[in-house]
């Protein structure tokens, strides 16, 4: 059976500054989202990951590439109807539960914002109703509706930041470091929340994050980037338990482990960054397992690959 792509990722690019000396913080990536998928983007602070979510959400104006979305261009020239109609289909749940929502509106005003925008549940009663169904949904209360940010912890406050992405009734959204700033009890209800919703609702994700462990858990695939390039993407199992890129070894080497005695023999994998060549491309070592350099260098990482 075919899958069907929900969204094409081609030659991205991503510079700040100016054009004589720029930042590439996206340098030419490119992949595929399938729908009813999870791909994980992982890898260092720094390295892309949230630049890349927002130019493909039109946060950003992107330098060069194209984001083919449902068969149209993101970044095309549009009407105004068309990027409603965008914005209803793709939205963004950010990293940080403190600053993305406005103090000075109630839960329930916030996630009513999108409503009054898309002009959708003009009937007080029933934008009521389906404010009180969008907080039951992540796991809070009708008396939820009416607080201020302030008075949330971080883990409610993130489940309002979910709602409001689920305000608009999309079909995919962009996971920003969702649990990155929660503490770790709090974490994996979040995204077992996130899980439930996919199943529930046919989400589509692209899930943002550098903790591996936890993106192996809610992942299909993963793609691991680094300096604006995504070095290897595949599926999860292959990515975690069979690397092929060095760098891949490295960053699942920092994984910390539970057990004390476990940790003490835990040996780090230095990853030495050389420039790869102008003829690097992506390489298939197995079925959609691909590797980001030249053929030799990715022939030569695949022999000493983890069995």
């Amino acid at each position: 059976m075919t899958k069907e792509k929900i969204l094409e990722i081609k030659n991205l690019k991503q510079h700040f500054g100016s054009p004589s000396s720029p930042i590439k913080a996206v340098d030419g990536i490119s992949f595929d989202v399938y729908k009813g998928e999870t791909l994980g983007l992982v890898g260092e602070s720094g390295c892309g990951k949230s630049t890349t979510g927002r130019s493909i959400i039109r946060l950003y104006d992107i330098t060069d590439g194209e984001i083919i979305f449902k068969g149209q261009n993101v970044h095309g020239k549009k009407s105004k109807e068309e990027v409603k109609a965008f914005n209803r289909e793709m939205q963004m749940i950010f990293q940080d539960p403190y600053a993305s929502l406005n103090p000075r509106m109630t839960a329930g005003e916030i996630i009513a914002e999108g409503f009054t925008i898309h002009g959708l549940y003009k009937n007080k009663k029933e934008r009521q109703m389906k404010i009180y169904e969008l907080l039951e949904a992540v796991g809070l209360n009708r008396e939820h509706a009416n607080r201020y940010a302030h008075e949330f912890s971080g883990g409610q406050r993130q489940r309002i930041g979910i709602a409001r992405a689920l305000s608009l009734d999309p079909s995919f959204i962009i996971a920003d470091e969702p649990i990155s700033a929660l503490d770790v009890s709090i974490q994996a209800q979040v995204v077992n929340l996130l899980k439930q919703l996919q199943k529930e609702r046919g989400l589509t994700y692209l899930f943002i994050a550098h903790d591996l462990s936890m993106v192996k858990y809610i992942s299909d695939r993963i793609a691991v980037m680094y300096r604006g390039k995504i070095l290897e993407i595949g599926r999860a199992d292959d990515i975690y338990h069979h690397p092929v890129h060095p760098y891949t070894k490295s960053l699942l080497s920092a994984i910390p482990l539970p057990d004390p005695l476990s940790e003490k023999r835990r040996t780090r994998i230095p990853y030495e960054h050389t420039e790869v060549p102008d003829s690097a491309t992506y390489y298939e070592v197995d079925e959609e397992h691909f590797v980001y350099g030249t053929e030799s260098l990715v022939t030569e990482w695949a022999k000493a690959r983890t069995k």
